[in-house]
């Protein structure tokens, strides 16, 4: 077998090696074998990459650029990561362990449909210039609105969902005209250094978007303190993202984040409890339990508990762990043997709370190799418990019987996260009555529909975030208002 040859970071146009020679290995969580080696850079290589995007701002031709000449450049690498696209749904599968079917889905394709309404919707129709109407009192005045880019953008995104995240950070903070230093997860770089490459190929200036893959700690605080970065858009978790909104604060930048969820699926007494049922099993165990919007908590009124417990036993039984390549796997591995740990002291910790593990929580003997874990289903949950309060980040469901709508509501808004829910019922106006009293940034009723939608907002309340992904929210997160006044001639 050939030795493996390090990737690069990229910086300022080119494709350069750590300054100090480090490497990381990439490893495949289903073989445990490493599959890349990739530049570690340094606080250096964050400084160098942080002088390139300001450069590329201030004095280069991007800073220039109108939105149309925008459009022309980001049609071109949406054009190339289409192209790529069976590359992409390659290198995830490869990195973190999604299945095949999964990886085409919701991993490459849906961020691909994100930035192409990005591009050719609300690029296309933004008021990046909006006049104000005249005022008058001493004399008479006129102005207008301003939208311009906020400046250079420090992109921070985690394993879980390696080119969805950066594509959602990097396509709306490029369409504002922003300039971007693209930090991906240590442990799944490879799927950012594919779009550093659709970017030169696509001929975006030098500068414009630097990837500096690095599990460093120094070389993160060193990105999200540095002095000429004006935004941080960070996915992750709550304790990092506390961090680097510490970090950032002396310099007052702005911090967009995209934290935890441990989201309510909530079955109201007539829901269509197969359909309902089945959404959870799906949305529990969907990468693996590996996403903060993944629903962990089956919230049911009592007299369908039982029934709904049967259900999802027998759903989760037919789930199949294995090989992510295999288009009949269900379930791949978690990202790593320590995370793998971690999920498996959860469940220790909701057994010796006294909730009853119905299923799961085991290691297969089936694959020998790779991180894999059974999912796990836990009755006889109250709302105080642990398992049902913490994020797992692994495919742990918590079912809470309740009694009412009110106090389906009050379990579904127990929780320090606020970042997604569901509620299914017979009646839909019902659905959405309890919807509205849910404090999350998304809800579906009886399952939502449509699939994806770019127009809708995403993000969180409470310690799920600040700020929102997609449509023309995402890209305000990236801009800032000017107003420009003048007066008007009189006589």
């Amino acid at each position: 077998m050939e030795p493996l040859q390090p990737r690069h970071a990229y910086v300022d146009g080119r494709w350069e090696p750590a300054t100090d020679g480090r490497t990381r290995p990439v490893v495949d969580p289903a073989t445990e074998e490493t599959v890349a080696l990739v530049a570690e850079a340094s606080a250096e290589d964050v400084d160098r990459a942080v002088r390139a995007a300001r450069r590329a701002l201030d004095k280069g031709p991007w800073g220039r650029t109108s939105p149309r000449d925008r459009v022309l450049l980001l049609r071109r690498f949406l054009d190339q990561l289409v192209q790529r696209q069976d590359e992409a749904v390659d290198l995830v599968i490869t990195e973190v362990g999604t299945p095949a079917r999964l990886a085409r889905g919701l991993q490459v394709g849906v961020p691909l449909e994100h930035l192409a309404d990005m591009v050719d919707r609300v690029l296309t129709t933004y008021p990046f210039s909006a006049p104000m109407p005249p005022t008058s009192g001493a004399g008479v005045g006129q102005g207008v609105v301003l939208r311009e880019p906020a400046g250079v953008v420090a992109a921070i995104t985690p394993f879980n969902y390696p080119f969805f995240t950066s594509l959602s950070k990097v396509g709306p903070a490029l369409a504002a005209g922003c300039t971007v230093v693209l930090k991906p997860a240590p442990a799944t770089p490879l799927s950012a250094l594919l779009l550093a490459e659709a970017a030169e190929e696509a001929g975006l200036p030098p500068g414009v978007l630097n990837v500096v893959p690095t599990g460093d700690v120094e070389a993160g605080r060193r990105l999200t303190g540095h002095p000429e970065v004006d935004v941080v858009s960070f996915t992750g978790s709550v304790p990092v993202g506390a961090a680097i909104s510490a970090q950032a604060a002396p310099g007052i930048k702005r911090v967009a984040l995209e934290l935890g969820g441990k989201n309510a699926d909530v079955i109201l007494d007539d829901a269509d409890l197969e359909q309902a049922v089945a959404h959870f099993a799906y949305g529990f165990t969907r990468n693996s339990g590996q996403g903060c919007g993944c629903m962990t908590r089956l919230v049911v009124h009592e007299s369908r508990h039982d029934e709904a417990v049967r259900l999802l036993l027998d759903k989760v039984s037919a789930l199949r762990v294995g090989d992510p390549r295999d288009p009949d796997t269900d379930l791949g591995p978690l990202i790593s043997a320590a995370q793998r740990e971690r999920v498996e002291g959860h469940i220790r910790t909701g057994i010796a709370e006294g909730a009853v593990l119905a299923c799961g929580g085991g290691r297969p003997r089936y694959p020998e190799r790779g991180f894999y874990l059974e999912p796990a289903v836990f009755t006889g949950v109250k709302s105080s418990m642990r398992i049902a309060q913490e994020e797992v980040f692994g495919p742990v469901a918590a079912v809470i019987p309740v009694a009412d709508d009110d106090e389906a509501v009050a379990v579904a808004n127990d929780s320090r996260f606020g970042l997604s829910g569901a509620v299914w019922s017979g009646d839909p106006q019902r659905a959405y009555a309890v919807a509205r009293r849910i404090r999350t940034g998304q809800v579906t009723v009886n399952g939502g529909g449509g699939g994806t939608n770019s127009h809708a907002p995403y993000g969180g309340y409470k310690q799920s975030g600040v700020g929102r992904e997609f449509g023309e929210a995402g890209l305000e997160q990236y801009l800032e208002t000017k107003t420009v006044l003048w007066g008007l001639a009189s006589g």
